[in-house]
């Protein structure tokens, strides 16, 4: 199998970390897939790893000449879409990162091509890679398996050093804004862990305090109302500090009938009537979504990450982006 990226802004090391465990799937090229960007950390990466990928300066060049059966799509963010779409056209797999388009147009473009697709056998998985981490897929079958009875409230966060961040940040247009970039994982974290549709959000952003960073939001906060009578509020930001002993601070709570469980700092903690105090769960081995992506493909399995759940976490993502610019609340059709 012929594997192409496209872009190099994106997590591209979902790809190269899955690639040591494919090796029917060859990188055959890379191409820039934004003004701006440079590949070099993909070249030095593929190198690193002993690939010898053919260099592109035009991601259309390369799909034309190069013909790949799986396409990785991580360039600007505001540029998924536009790439995605000349996949999908082409009968072309793509794993693609999140946000997997910043409006709800192109957003309603991709559905329709990829039902078109589908029906020829083509897949698409967004990049929520952070459901294959061990802490968050141990916390996944413990829910499963009933571990909190029935999910009533969940609360999720996102918080990241801010640093000094590329120019595309700084304008809403290429950027897409802080919650569907940041806040898409802990959007789809509410969703995966309660099986829920979403029905109304409220959210509220700002950009104060963001550094120079232009029209960067810097704090975001969204309270979804879900099917069953569910309520899941997300905080998103940037107020990381540099000394941190990490990038990220991921957390999930999940209160349900039987029990409360919750994911922080790589540590799965469950309080419920099957046991006295505060249970830290053993953790399940971390996962590889993008050689789950290329099983599915092949038939061998599923990826955790279906389309449908791309789709769907990214509406919800720009709805509630659409609640905050608006100031009001946004329901779901």
């Amino acid at each position: 199998m012929k594997l192409a990226i496209i872009g190099a802004t994106g997590h591209i090391n979902y790809v190269f970390s899955g690639l040591r465990q494919l090796p029917e799937v060859k990188l055959a090229a890379v191409a820039v897939g934004s003004a701006g960007e440079t590949m070099d950390k993909v070249i030095q990466s593929a190198q690193k790893e002993s690939h010898s990928p053919a260099v592109y300066e035009d991601y259309l060049k390369l799909l034309d000449e190069v013909e790949p059966d799986i396409v990785a799509v991580a360039c600007y963010f505001h540029d998924h879409a536009r790439i995605t779409a000349e996949a999908l056209r082409r009968g072309i797999h793509v794993f693609v990162e999140k946000p997997i388009a910043t409006t709800l147009e192109d957003l309603a473009m991709l559905r329709d091509l990829y039902a078109a697709a589908e029906g020829k056998g083509v897949h698409l998985a967004a990049m929520f890679g952070i459901r294959y981490q061990p802490a968050f897929l141990t916390a996944w079958h413990a829910v499963c398996d009933g571990a909190v009875g029935e999910v009533r409230l969940l609360q999720a966060q996102k918080s990241y050093r801010l640093g000094r961040r590329g120019e595309h940040f700084t304008k809403r247009d290429t950027y897409g804004g802080t919650i569907p970039w940041v806040g898409s994982h802990a959007i789809d974290w509410v969703r995966w862990y309660s099986g829920q549709r979403f029905e109304t959000v409220y959210a509220t952003h700002s950009t104060l305090f963001n550094e120079e960073h232009g029209e960067l939001e810097l704090t975001a906060q969204c309270q979804f109302t879900m099917s069953g009578e569910i309520g899941a509020s997300v905080s998103i930001d940037y107020l990381r500090p540099n000394e941190a002993p990490s990038h990220g601070d991921d957390r999930i709570r999940i209160a349900g009938t039987a029990g409360v469980l919750e994911v922080r700092d790589q540590q799965v903690l469950l309080i419920n009537g099957r046991h006295n105090g505060v249970q830290e769960l053993p953790l399940v081995p971390k996962g590889e979504i993008f050689a789950d992506f290329v099983r599915q493909i092949k038939g061998e399995g599923r990826c955790l990450v279906s389309a449908e759940d791309s789709f769907y976490v990214t509406e919800a993502c720009l709805r509630a982006l659409r609640s905050a610019d608006e100031k009001q609340v946004v329901r779901f059709e």
